[in-house]
């Protein structure tokens, strides 16, 4: 099947990444697997044959064609049900939880994602849609690196993911191992342990936005940042930092989630 740039489609080929990917989900027998985009089915094929109960979200009705005719009887039996439509339409979105599809059972999100969805996902299915237990996406060996921080160094992006669950990077999966092959290399990457627990009652805005405010300028401090992008007095500041224990000096990618968490607990 001719790939479609635009929808930015780049079929895996790897054994190698599905055996990882698998196993990083930890699917196990009977779990219920989202997958978004399975193009030829690839990924669907190896979560099938792990067990897992699969819904997977196709826009490409070319694909659809291809999963229709390549799973019949995975979807005879619903060990697999195809959804045909664009995750970021928000009627397909909402469908996906309706009694026939995941309905309110535990479900993990697996999928080897267009580069330019990763944001976008992350946000809908961490902020917007009823969490999954667990996250294995395929994307640019970039993204995971800042992500999961490989550097020490925290970012907007990777805040706005650790506030929700644990995020690790697993492994780079080479450029070579997708058809068309793109032009960098992809990773692996997981988000463990999901839940809403670690805002403690705090509302995702507020966090948010004191994260956004603290990291808007990368080479000031986060003092500075907070105190003219919030409007806060440096005093104030300055008594909140010693409360929660985060150095005077400090700039805000140096600075641990929990420590962001306390942070924006105290400027409620």
């Amino acid at each position: 099947m001719k790939t479609k740039k635009s929808l930015g489609q780049h079929f895996l080929r790897s054994k190698d990444a599905l055996h990882v990917i698998i196993e990083a989900a930890g699917v196990r027998e009977g779990e219920t697997v989202l997958e978004i985009g399975p193009g030829e089915g690839v990924l669907t094929e190896a979560l099938l044959f792990a067990g897992a109960q699969v819904v997977a979200v196709e826009t490409d009705s070319r694909c659809v064609m291809t999963l229709n005719e390549r799973f019949a009887e995975a979807i005879r039996v619903r060990h697999l049900i195809l959804v045909e439509g664009d995750i970021r339409d928000e009627r397909v979105a909402k469908k996906l939880f309706q009694k026939q599809l995941l309905g309110a059972a535990p479900y993990k999100l697996v999928a080897n994602i267009p580069y330019y969805l990763t944001g976008m996902l992350f946000r809908l299915f961490l902020e917007r849609l009823r969490q999954p237990l667990a996250i294995v996406f395929l994307v640019q060996k970039e993204v995971a690196e800042q992500l999961s921080a490989r550097d020490g160094k925290e970012s907007i992006f990777s805040l706005s993911v650790k506030i929700y669950g644990e995020p690790r990077y697993v492994t780079t999966v080479k450029r070579q191992a997708f058809v068309p092959p793109p032009k960098v290399d992809s990773a692996v990457v997981a988000v463990d342990n999901i839940s809403r627990a670690r805002l403690k009652g705090l509302r995702d805005e507020r966090y948010f936005r004191v994260v956004k405010a603290g990291l808007g300028a990368k080479r000031k401090m986060l003092l500075g940042n907070l105190a003219h992008e919030l409007k806060i007095s440096r005093e104030k500041l300055e008594r909140i930092f010693g409360e929660v224990g985060i150095d005077l000096h400090a700039r805000g990618e140096d600075v641990p989630v929990e420590k962001w968490i306390a942070l924006a607990q105290a400027l409620k």
